[in-house]
């Protein structure tokens, strides 16, 4: 079970404390994955702890979070491009089928990952590949986040 800031990742996000935050952006919070086996995994966050579905917000919120999401997949596809030449796009998820709250998920995809997995779902990797400590989010991952923020600030509406 999560503990401190994951435990509750909006509001720990809305009180400072979350330390995956990259941005604040109109609907929500970009913030880095906390893990990355696909360097550049990145997710939006509602910045609306009672919002569980995209359809809980009111059509202007829903559109600011939409284009939450699009800026965020513009930031990491146009950092994973420059760092790795094996990039190949990004994958955008909606789903809310484990977590009780509205988020987006930012998948880059690479030409290196598994043969067997590489067209398919993020979600098929083997459940070792998430917990796995060498791709646990951390201070060997400051360059790409520093990278994520300044493509989010340059993206800036």
């Amino acid at each position: 079970m999560p503990s401190g800031w994951q435990a509750d990742r909006i509001r720990s996000a809305l009180r400072g404390e979350n330390p995956t935050v990259l941005r604040r952006l109109s609907a929500g919070f970009a913030v880095i994955g906390d893990t990355q086996f696909l360097p550049g995994y990145s997710v939006l966050l509602t910045d609306d702890p009672g919002v569980e579905r995209l359809t809980d917000l009111p059509r202007p919120r829903r559109l600011a979070f939409l284009d939450d999401m699009e800026r965020v997949g513009e930031a990491v596809e146009r950092v994973c491009r420059r760092l790795d030449p094996a990039f190949r796009r990004i994958n955008l998820e909606i789903l809310g089928n484990k977590d009780p709250f509205l988020h987006a998920h930012i998948w880059p995809r690479y030409a290196w990952e598994p043969p067997e997995l590489v067209a398919k779902p993020v979600w098929l990797y083997p459940p070792q590949r998430w917990t796995d400590g060498q791709y646990a989010l951390g201070p060997q991952h400051g360059a790409l986040r520093a990278e994520l923020v300044s493509e989010l600030d340059r993206l800036r509406p």
